[in-house]
């Protein structure tokens, strides 16, 4: 299991009950999660004294109940050779707060290559495409390593979300591109714009719908869509990273997607696994999806 376990801003303190106890900054929230199927005893303070509850709903969904927390507030993070990112954390629908702490194992590695890259050929020019780009966490770690990057999310929301991050990361002016658009007609005008990208990074949703209604259901979509991006890739590529969330793609199958989808044409490297938070009361790593990574060279 790859561990996001650089953390000094957030903590997954405790997890009971089918809830996870989280320390965000200087505030706590109780939220649900579907893998805490255990039932023991809830010893950490913050569960008696949360800033926030998301109560979840037996007909779906759920609500938030909040005590003392801001409407706003940020945390920061600083990865192995990373410069410190901040992010802008506002708890909305279904228990999110705009950052999933998990993915800064992914972060890490996304910097780490291109670093690497740019060490070996520092006036190389870096493109990476980040599809499904959410609020830019691993946009603003790949802008932060060097690489000029294409950020594209069907919702206007969550990219203006993310251009606050990188304000707020000291990345206003890093050479992003800031796109409002269905992910899967991008990369169709992409392909017939003659574009081309070192490096992508998908982070699909198990279902959702683009600007124009267009429905994506993950477990139909995604293997068409991963042959489809992997067109974009220039001659010599760097990386293709995919996150999945969705029950029944395990990592098994990103692997062996990315392997289908990859080798064949660009030989190189595919490995995938669970990624996972510590839980800092008892030493458990709670599983929290899965990526698949495919390098053009040796692993990473």
């Amino acid at each position: 299991m790859w561990i996001a376990d650089n953390w000094k801003d957030y903590e997954l303190t405790d997890t009971s009950r089918g809830e996870k106890l989280e320390r965000w900054g200087k505030y706590i929230l109780v939220r649900p999660d579907p893998q805490v199927i255990w039932n023991t005893p809830r010893e950490a303070r913050g569960w008696k004294n949360p800033n926030g509850h998301y109560h979840r709903s037996a007909k779906g969904g759920g609500e938030w109940e909040f005590f003392k927390l801001p409407e706003e507030w940020s945390i920061c993070y600083e990865g192995p050779g990373m410069p410190r990112l901040t992010f802008r954390l506002k708890p909305f629908s279904f228990k999110h707060t705009g950052l999933f702490p998990e993915q800064a194992v992914n972060w890490n590695w996304v910097s780490s290559i291109i670093k690497g890259a740019l060490k070996k050929e520092p006036e190389r020019k870096i493109k990476v495409l980040n599809l499904f780009a959410y609020t830019g966490a691993a946009t603003l770690s790949a802008a932060a390593a060097g690489a000029a990057v294409t950020h594209v999310d069907a919702s206007k929301g969550m990219v203006a979300w993310a251009k606050e991050n990188a304000a707020a990361s000291g990345l206003s002016d890093a050479p992003i591109r800031w796109l409002v658009d269905d992910c899967v007609k991008f990369v169709e005008r992409e392909l017939r714009r003659g574009n081309t990208y070192d490096a992508v990074i998908m982070d699909p949703p198990s279902y959702g719908r683009g600007p124009k209604g267009e429905i994506w259901k993950m477990e139909e979509s995604i293997f068409p869509f991963i042959e489809l991006t992997v067109r974009l890739l220039n001659d010599r590529p760097l990386f293709f990273l995919i996150n999945s969330y969705t029950t029944g793609l395990q990592p098994a199958v990103l692997s062996y997607m990315l392997g289908a989808a990859l080798v064949p044409q660009l030989g190189g490297h595919v490995e995938a696994s669970e990624i996972g938070l510590p839980v800092s009361s008892n030493g458990l790593i709670l599983p929290c999806g899965a990526s698949g990574r495919w390098t053009r060279h040796t692993a990473q």
